[in-house]
């Protein structure tokens, strides 16, 4: 009989390291093995208890409680608001549309007023429950225009939101005069803080500027923020809270209209592993508020760093200068972002290429964490050889027409054959000697590919992508 534990070593050394303050998507590391140790027991603990039934397993709903009261006193939160645990950010923004979907039943066609910066977790929220997207492009500096957020919104509005900061670019919306454009329609407004949620409080406390955007401003009444990151507990958690009880009520699904249980759900979820939640706990136990202050004030101080060693560069530039722990820099036209994204992942700093979008070009993400600021040092000079490198090499290019071959290609009308053949001249995919599907080492190619295709051309490309990863590997087991 097999070891499992050898093969899952194994299977893991061809992962990237979620330790060490290198791999800057993705995960988040306190750079505290402790709070791995007490992490990993909890979740061991609770990995068999099932938060469907909070009656069977009260300690899960104390825990939940106690973490949702210790996120009300970061975000201002008044003593009659909510919250409900849910599995990550995705979750807790796809609750808040459904929720506000589901609090107006008398708008036969729902539309949320979204900026263009807003997570993509919200087009799928649109996608999943019929609520239109109204797009609105953002102002200066990435954030969200508020003007015009607020002419967009109608009748059938059921949402507006803004973020905290928005993934992207990094940067904090104008929460204050979005949500008072909302209140003044009677609309709810959701703030996606999902990244920043647990951070930005204690980033005012350390005497950063942060602009207003927690439930003391007037008119939000809903915000996620994710445990599982700046909080450094275990994936996945995420919280959603509310105002008062009565705007969270549309969220719960209750059905008696078969012979079993009657099911009742406060998220999307029935069976919850109380694993994560346990995780979760024990972590915001074991740190508490001054211990997140001091890990705030690292992850901060190595966005510092990491800004200056950028702005030392003179091929680099901020996109924005970063409101939180989210870093989003762009090049001049002598060094390509691909391949610097290439160069920097092959010196062990794993980091986020961002493709074209709209008037924005290619760009690299940065998800800064606590764990980084003993490495900044390595950061600079990693980062100092591959803008070298890259430069050395010089652009990536894709050939003129194979430009005007993909732009001329409609995905609607593409067949499996036309995608196989699309991800094999893209790289994306190879085949080895044993007809194993082999990923790409360097994805520079691969990504400038993907940057001259439309958005509509990109997403269908991927979703073959990961359907062609994702296929049965049968006859393995002990």
């Amino acid at each position: 009989m097999s070891d499992p534990m050898q093969r899952l070593a194994a299977l893991q050394a061809r992962d990237l390291p979620v330790h060490g303050g290198r791999t800057l998507a993705y995960v988040y590391d306190s750079g505290e093995p402790e709070v791995d140790r007490v992490a990993r027991q909890a979740v061991a603990a609770y990995a068999a208890s099932n938060a469907l039934d909070p009656t069977a397993f009260p300690s899960l709903l104390q825990m939940e409680n106690e973490l949702v009261g210790f996120a009300c006193g970061l975000l201002d939160a008044p003593e009659s608001a909510v919250g409900t645990v849910t599995s990550g950010g995705t979750e807790s923004i796809l609750l808040a549309v459904q929720g506000a979907r589901d609090s107006r039943p008398d708008v036969v066609r729902p539309r949320m007023v979204v900026p263009t910066t807003a997570h993509a977790a919200f087009h799928k929220a649109a996608h999943y429950f019929g609520v239109e997207a109204v797009l609105v492009p953002a102002g200066p500096g990435h954030r969200a225009d508020a003007r015009a957020m607020a002419e967009a919104i109608g009748d059938d509005t059921v949402l507006v939101v803004a973020s905290a900061p928005s993934y992207a670019h990094g940067v904090v919306d104008p929460v204050t005069e979005i949500a008072a454009a909302a209140a003044a329609r009677g609309v709810r407004c959701h703030v996606d803080a999902c990244i920043g949620g647990w951070v930005l409080p204690y980033a005012a406390r350390l005497g950063r500027a942060v602009a207003p955007w927690t439930f003391a401003v007037d008119g939000v009444t809903s915000i996620s923020v994710d445990t599982h990151k700046y909080a450094y507990a275990p994936k996945g958690t995420s919280l959603l809270l509310h105002r008062d009880a009565p705007l969270r009520r549309p969220q719960y699904f209750a059905s008696a209209a078969w012979p079993g249980y009657t099911m009742l759900n406060a998220t999307t979820q029935s069976t919850r592993s109380g694993g994560p939640v346990a995780g979760t706990w024990a972590v915001v136990q074991h740190l508490g508020d001054e211990g997140y202050l001091a890990l705030a004030d690292r992850a901060l101080s190595a966005v510092d760093a990491i800004v200056a060693s950028i702005e030392a560069q003179p091929a680099l530039r901020l996109v924005a200068d970063p409101d939180s722990t989210l870093v989003a820099l762009a090049t001049d036209d002598s060094c390509d972002p691909f391949t610097l994204t290439d160069e920097l992942v092959s010196r062990g700093w794993y980091v986020q290429p961002q493709l074209s979008h709209g008037d924005d070009d290619a760009s690299i993400h940065l998800s800064v964490s606590a764990g980084t600021l003993a490495h900044v040092a390595d950061f600079a000079g990693a980062l100092s050889a591959s803008v070298a490198a890259a430069r050395e090499a010089g652009p990536v290019t894709v050939d003129a027409g194979v430009v005007a071959f993909i732009e001329a290609l409609d995905p609607s009308s593409l067949g499996d054959d036309d995608f196989d053949g699309l991800l094999a001249a893209s790289g994306l995919v190879g085949g080895s000697a044993a007809g194993e599907l082999e990923l790409p080492v360097r994805m520079a190619e691969v990504n400038a590919m993907l940057d001259v295709a439309s958005p509509s051309m990109r997403e269908a490309l991927l979703v073959a992508f990961l359907d062609r990863l994702q296929r049965p590997v049968r006859g393995v087991g002990g």
